[in-house]
């Protein structure tokens, strides 16, 4: 069975995206809490429909849950926008080029801290998921919604939809 490789080499950044060090995988995701940047990118078509890719049931976090299209950590000694553009080759075998640069913000959960790097593309694009995923689907607003806060969705796409596409989510952060 695939595995992440906990040996991978990150760089860690401050707050502004700075490089001020690195650190493997397995550092990072350990509790230590080291901030490391991550891209991710919100593929639309054009009817509104959200492409989400489901976690292997392999990775060391957030196994089996629905989240972003395309989600993947920045190498140590690579652009965010170079990690976006290999991500979305790798895992839905797609052009990310044109891609709009969404603003970042800093996500924490009990056993890492990432430096988000969203963006948005809207295409009709049949994205063609890889063995990095366990498939992927459109979905509406109202199935998003309706599966909002049900363990669907990774913790972090919950927070990324309301924090970024507010006016779509029909949620606010004091509705729960």
């Amino acid at each position: 069975m695939p595995h992440d490789n906990s040996a991978e080499l990150f760089p860690v950044v401050d707050e502004k995206g700075n490089v001020i060090g690195n650190a493997t995988r397995g550092k990072c995701h350990d509790g230590s809490k080291l901030l490391h940047p991550v891209v991710h990118l919100h593929l639309f078509n054009t009817d509104g429909d959200l492409y989400l890719q489901r976690r292997p049931r392999w990775k060391d976090i957030q196994p089996g849950k629905w989240d972003t299209a395309v989600g993947g950590h920045v190498d140590y000694g690579e652009s965010v926008a170079g990690a976006l553009l290999r991500e979305a080759r790798e895992e839905l075998g797609v052009d990310a080029t044109g891609a709009e640069p969404l603003e970042p913000y800093v996500f924490e959960s009990d056993r890492e801290r990432e430096l988000i790097n969203p963006f948005r593309l809207v295409a009709d694009i049949e994205p063609h998921p890889t063995d990095e995923l366990d498939g992927g689907r459109w979905w509406s607003r109202d199935e998003i919604l309706f599966s909002m806060s049900r363990g669907v969705f990774t913790p972090n796409f919950e927070n990324e939809y309301r924090r970024l596409f507010p006016a779509s989510s029909g949620l606010s952060e004091d509705s729960e």
